[in-house]
């Protein structure tokens, strides 16, 4: 967001006509007048904020700010259009301190004493370790993970000039004693001058696995396997994940929707009507147009700019400590969170009513 309101500050905006040429783009910026301070905090923001990746950190094929540029200059591109067009691109940061204090305030006029005193250690408490829990979320997920992805290719480049796989990042096929296999079998074929048989194996074992993958890509699993618990009791999978009693019979329920409504946790107030804009990977998230109403399976840090552009959220994963719930509550946004599959259920397109005071989501056409 700084990096947009300086490119509208020095007159940059020219420059990002196809933020997905990146080159181009960064090129024509050091042409411009002042282009030159605002490629220099561009510089500087890669490390470490472009360590964030359009997925969760834990799996090898989220793509990386910092290897797809085009990725965060497409975000700021969005936001200096909305700069340009008079908005406020910030998060309220002063009306959230302000309603915190209200919240905290009230809560303390009905107590007194050592309730009162406990009261405020406990809330002292939480403040101090909340941002801890906040930020993991890029200091492990995303930056650490990003590491550890980038040195995983690195091996599988080793690999891929081996012969063993057509592509450096291939090894992700294999299982970590695999791995380690494939490195007895490079390293002790080096050592005594005989040729690895990785060559004649993995080529073809890697192209089954990824056949199998793809295969199973096509269908969207279960919201749960197995036998259900009677009751669902623990708070880490209720806050975080909106798993409960009430919505395990649901999905077990073959007649939920006899209303017509999806239900799940209301997990930010307000109530929105607009149109369904059904985001099944952060690669969709470019097709987000303003005032639609977000319905993904579950959201991550890295979507944020796209929440200024909508009216709503609807996810089929998370709790009322959820990624999606935070920032719409920050936001002031309805989100209605944990409802197992809204994102199979409704379609692009679709008119929708999203309650997210009682935790309801209709299909109006």
């Amino acid at each position: 967001k700084k990096l947009a309101v300086l490119a509208v500050r020095n007159g940059l905006q020219q420059a990002f006509s196809d933020s997905d040429d990146v080159d181009g783009t960064l090129a024509q910026i050091g042409e411009l007048a002042g282009g030159d301070e605002w490629l220099a905090t561009f510089e500087a923001a890669k490390d470490p904020w472009f360590n964030f990746t359009v997925g969760n950190g834990f799996y090898g094929h989220d793509k990386y700010w910092l290897e797809y540029l085009e990725i965060p200059l497409g975000y700021i591109k969005d936001y200096i259009r909305r700069v340009d067009e008079g908005q406020n691109i910030m998060r309220p940061v002063d009306e959230l301190i302000a309603e915190k204090e209200r919240v905290i305030g009230e809560y303390r006029e009905l107590l007194d004493g050592d309730t009162l005193a406990e009261f405020d250690a406990k809330r002292a408490l939480a403040a101090t370790a909340y941002p801890y829990v906040e930020n993991h979320n890029f200091y492990i997920e995303h930056w650490t993970m990003g590491v550890f992805w980038r040195k995983v290719r690195e091996l599988g480049e080793v690999f891929a000039k081996a012969g063993f796989w057509p592509d450096r990042s291939d090894m992700l096929y294999l299982t970590r004693g695999e791995v380690r296999d494939a490195i007895f079998d490079l390293v002790t074929g080096w050592a005594v001058g005989a040729e690895p048989t990785g060559p004649h194996y993995w080529p073809a074992e890697i192209e089954r696995r990824r056949k199998i993958i793809d295969a199973l890509s096509t269908a969207r699993p279960q919201p749960a396997l197995n036998t259900p618990p009677a009751e669902i009791t623990e708070p880490f999978t209720m806050m975080l994940y909106g798993i409960t009693t009430e919505q395990v019979q649901q999905w077990l329920d073959s007649d939920e929707h006899t209303d017509g409504a999806i239900t799940g946790m209301a997990a930010s107030p307000g109530v929105a009507e607009g149109v369904a804009r059904v985001v099944h990977n952060a690669d969709q998230l470019g097709e987000v147009q303003d005032g639609e109403i977000l319905v993904a399976t579950i959201t991550a840090p890295s979507w944020g700019p796209v929440f200024g552009k909508i009216k709503a959220t609807v996810t089929d994963i998370g709790g009322m400590m959820s990624h999606a719930a935070i920032v719409c509550r920050e936001y002031a946004l309805p989100a209605v969170t944990g409802t197992g599959n809204a994102s199979t259920t409704i379609q692009t397109g679709q008119r929708l009513r999203v309650d997210g005071n009682n935790g309801r989501v209709e299909i109006l056409d």
